[in-house]
């Protein structure tokens, strides 16, 4: 049986391992990201946000997957030619783009220019699935789509069209693209959008271009040079409308202000939240009935002492912060193999290396790290901390991210949550993990990977660093 004070350790231990996570996370991505800077010879990197992996995007026609020649792809790989004399509906001369139209992003836009509309003009654009009938118009099979220079109409899945927009012929300069925020297609002529229509297939779609009848030529620019429908701006106008839908949603001002009251309180950013309490009082109605955590605005869980602490460790005194600890919260402090505990001796000794105080940090090291070392789940990084007395220039090296700010951050924030979860008001430590205003952004981004999800894992990624510094157009 378990009694309460081992319980107790326990549950702080929780609180610890998360921000360990969190350490390791950016120990194996500085790891990752030096490797690359040093194949690239870059060594002056900065942290920033990950990317998602870089999409293939179609650059040329595809000669391999043909329509049996019926059409000629020119050497350049991006004109296409019908030489024959067209006797049958199945003569068609279908070229695809050598890979399918990228995903992962609000637009994507190819052009057309038919240099020669031929015999009869049966010249057409559109997007068509892997496996697609080479010798049928776009349009005309299943899970296809197809605007169509001869009669200006639009096929989709098949052979009967419906009217869309005005035919096309020599000279002009037709484009296809997808709208993966509102999954639709569009369809442009001469720099104007000629329509939309609602994109029903999931599947990755190839760009797609044909050719029906004698002498018909035509080009394919997929980017390489300036489109002549300004897609830049349709894209601007596409977020406009996202945004003008998002500001017509009616949030309280009072909430607003609860949330990030709550994330000051969360923090113990005592003195900023006085500042944000009277700049408040003339504008903020009154709020009653704020929680964080479990503790309500009049009674603020040790918000001094989380305040002097997280100063503390910002300063990098980490043996004073030691000490307030071991006599405010002497549980938090009492396992010395937990992870606080960990977590401040390296802190401890990367302060050492960072002044400078390099047989110091090795007398510290060889005193407080030897019991972590036989402890399996905190070995690597203990051994990152130690890798920084072999670099002249630690800041440099692969574990330079030990030095910083972000590390300080770090501890100080498991500090300040292994604090809160010792509110005896509190029934679950998750719960001091994270703010309200953070709790918030988790969910904004799980729904938002969910809608993406529902659309086949299409459209853009949600950054949300590139929310906070968008600027207002």
């Amino acid at each position: 049986m378990v009694d309460d004070s081992e319980q107790g350790e326990k549950e702080l231990d929780l609180v610890g391992s998360y921000f360990l996570k969190l350490w390791r996370f950016k120990s194996k991505r500085a790891a990752a990201s030096s490797a690359k800077d040093v194949e690239m010879g870059n060594l002056d990197n900065e942290d920033e946000e990950l990317e998602e992996e870089e999409e293939s995007v179609p650059t040329e026609l595809d000669t391999l997957n043909s329509s049996g020649g019926f059409s000629i792809v020119l050497p350049d790989k991006l004109s296409v030619q019908y030489p024959s004399v067209n006797l049958h509906g199945h003569d068609v001369g279908v070229v695809q783009a050598n890979c399918p139209a990228p995903v992962k992003r609000l637009v994507y836009y190819f052009e057309i220019y038919v240099k020669n509309a031929g015999a009869k003009g049966y010249v057409s654009i559109g997007f068509t699935t892997e496996g697609f009938n080479m010798r049928r118009q776009p349009g005309w099979e299943a899970n296809s789509f197809g605007y169509h220079g001869d009669d200006g109409l639009l096929y989709r899945g098949q052979g009967k069209g419906e009217a869309f927009g005005p035919t096309y012929s020599t000279g002009d300069t037709v484009g296809g693209g997808i709208n993966y925020g509102s999954q639709e297609f569009f369809f442009t002529k001469n720099g104007q959008v000629v329509g939309t229509v609602e994109k029903d297939v999931k599947g990755r779609l190839y760009p797609t271009i044909a050719v029906h009848s004698q002498h018909e030529e035509v080009s394919v620019n997929f980017g390489k040079d300036p489109f002549l429908f300004d897609i830049k701006a349709y894209e601007a106008a596409q977020r406009a409308k996202q945004q003008t839908y998002i500001e017509r949603i009616s949030i309280p001002q009072t909430a607003s202000y609860g949330i990030v009251r709550s994330y000051l309180q969360h923090y113990g950013y005592e003195d900023t939240l006085h500042v944000f309490d009277v700049a408040s009082q003339s504008s903020v109605p009154p709020i009653t009935g704020i929680h964080d955590n479990g503790f309500n605005e009049h009674g603020v869980y040790a918000l001094k002492h989380r305040k002097i602490l997280r100063k503390l460790i910002k300063d990098g005194q980490i043996d004073d912060a030691f000490g307030n600890l071991r006599e405010w919260y002497p549980q938090t402090v009492q396992d010395d193999t937990s992870a606080i505990c960990l977590m401040l001796h390296c802190q401890k000794f990367i302060e050492l290396v960072r002044v400078g105080h390099l047989e110091e940090a090795v007398d510290y090291g060889r005193t407080h790290f030897e019991k972590f070392y036989s402890l399996k789940e905190y070995e690597d990084l203990v051994k990152d901390c130690a890798a920084l007395l072999a670099y002249e220039e630690p800041k440099k090296s692969s574990v330079g991210y030990l030095l910083e700010e972000s590390q300080l951050e770090n501890v100080a924030d498991a500090v300040n949550a292994i604090i809160l979860s010792t509110n005896p008001e509190v029934k679950d430590n998750r719960s001091c993990l994270h703010s309200y205003l953070e709790k918030l952004l988790r969910q904004l981004t799980a729904c938002f990977l969910e809608k993406r999800l529902l659309n086949g894992n299409q459209g853009e990624a949600f950054h949300l660093r590139r929310v906070l510094l968008a600027k207002n157009s």
